[in-house]
């Protein structure tokens, strides 16, 4: 695989998971990053951070938009629950394991 052809496949990968968490609107961001450390918030903070690596006009707002398929306004009125004492108890007790993201 060409250097390229790697940025390419990575491309559509996150282009696949993007549209995966959009379809998925019934998994909420507490869930995720209890089982997985991430959520849509912090793909969309990896996006931003990378945009900004290439020196791209594109600031963490629009990456949200990119990454939830609308505004973080609406997907909370839309979609957002509030989390139980437990999945807020698991947050706390998985949050060594939460992805860091520098610059946030």
């Amino acid at each position: 695989m060409t250097k390229d052809q790697q940025t390419q496949a990575e491309a559509a990968a996150f282009r696949a998971l993007v549209a995966h968490l959009q379809q998925r609107s019934d998994v909420q961001n507490i869930d995720l990053m209890n089982l997985a450390g991430f959520c849509r918030n912090c793909l969309s903070k990896w996006y931003s951070a990378a945009a900004r690596e290439q020196d791209a006009d594109f600031d963490y707002a629009e990456a949200q938009r990119h990454v939830y398929g609308m505004s973080i306004a609406d997907w909370k009125r839309d979609y957002q629950t509030s989390a139980s004492d437990e999945q807020m108890q698991r947050f706390e007790e998985t949050k060594p394991k939460h992805a860091k993201i520098s610059g946030y």
